[in-house]
């Protein structure tokens, strides 16, 4: 078979990057020829990550399709946050711990999905399974994407088994998590010389929500008002993206690391589904959402439900 391709979506975050390295890893210690590629550029907190542990990010990749003759999705399912040319490729796995939607495949598949904090927790279980150790670089990628998804155990998608798996991990590696952890989370915190553009698209994803165009995009910030400075530039590359995208709802949700609240900066036509959704009224384009730090678990569920009341 020719060279299988392990990747996750777009925009990619630490448990995407790190997770195609970590399963691209195990399939070849299996014995398939697998290589891990990304569908975007390097976030500055995966960055942190890789040059720590000294692993090189993954070659970047525009299409899939006709680079391989199977792929493997990491970190998503669903098809607009995937390759371009993701309905052209043949899916033989998915390893996931997001919603399934929008997904479908012409021939049968290994599907593993569950409702843990982070693709990598999943992952450590199939090393285990398969009796393959982790080497200490991967290790310390894995425990870095649990402690990113995680924002260092206070997500409420945590579990106790993305805990356990971040302890084995570090350990490992040799980290101390609380240590590297807060360390790398910051640097990824580290928005200056970003562009309104950057900031918008460092952690984007589309969904379909109701029969409605969604974006969510997410950035975690030392002080979100440094970011609202640039809320002019922030909502004019907004507007663009919601024309060129035929976007129904974008929304911004700059996430405060220190205090686990996330500020939403929303635009397009139905910016009322946020409304409804948090018992909030948009001031300037925007409302705190207290306690929400989880775009999987409490913006993603919620937005969907008040778009399909």
């Amino acid at each position: 078979m020719a060279k299988v391709l392990v990747f996750g979506h777009k925009n990619p975050d630490t448990d995407t990057i790190a997770s195609a390295i970590a399963y691209a890893e195990l399939k070849k210690q299996l014995g398939v020829d697998a290589e891990a590629v990304r569908l975007g550029e390097v976030n500055g907190e995966t960055a942190y990550a890789l040059k720590h542990f000294g692993v090189e990010a993954p070659r970047l990749v525009e299409t899939v399709a006709d680079q391989s003759e199977g792929v493997i999705l990491v970190d998503h399912n669903e098809s607009q946050q995937s390759a371009v040319d993701i309905a052209d490729a043949h899916v033989l796995e998915v390893i996931d711990h997001h919603r399934i939607a929008n997904f479908e495949t012409a021939h049968p598949l290994y599907y593993r999905a569950e409702p843990v904090g982070c693709t990598a927790t999943i992952l450590n279980k199939l090393y285990k399974e398969n009796g393959i150790e982790i080497r200490k670089e991967i290790a310390g990628l894995m425990a870095s994407a649990i402690v990113s998804d995680s924002l260092l155990f206070k997500s409420p998608t945590c579990t106790e088994q993305d805990v356990a798996a971040a302890k084995e991990l570090a350990a490992i590696a040799g980290v101390d998590l609380d240590v590297y952890g807060l360390d790398m989370l910051k640097a990824g915190a580290d928005l200056s010389g970003k562009t309104a553009q950057d900031l918008i698209s460092i952690d984007a994803k589309e969904f379909t929500m109701g029969g409605s165009k969604v974006e969510i995009a997410q950035i975690n910030a030392v002080d979100v008002n440094e970011v609202l400075e640039q809320q002019a530039e922030l909502e004019a590359a907004l507007k663009d993206k919601i024309v060129d995208k035929g976007l129904d709802l974008f929304v911004l949700a700059i996430t405060d690391i220190l205090n686990n609240d996330s500020v939403a900066l929303a635009l397009g036509s139905k910016t009322d589904a946020v409304e409804r959704a948090y018992g909030v009224t948009l001031e300037n384009n925007t409302a705190l959402l207290k306690g929400v730090v989880s775009r999987k678990s409490q913006i993603v569920p919620v937005l969907t439900k008040a778009f399909e009341a």
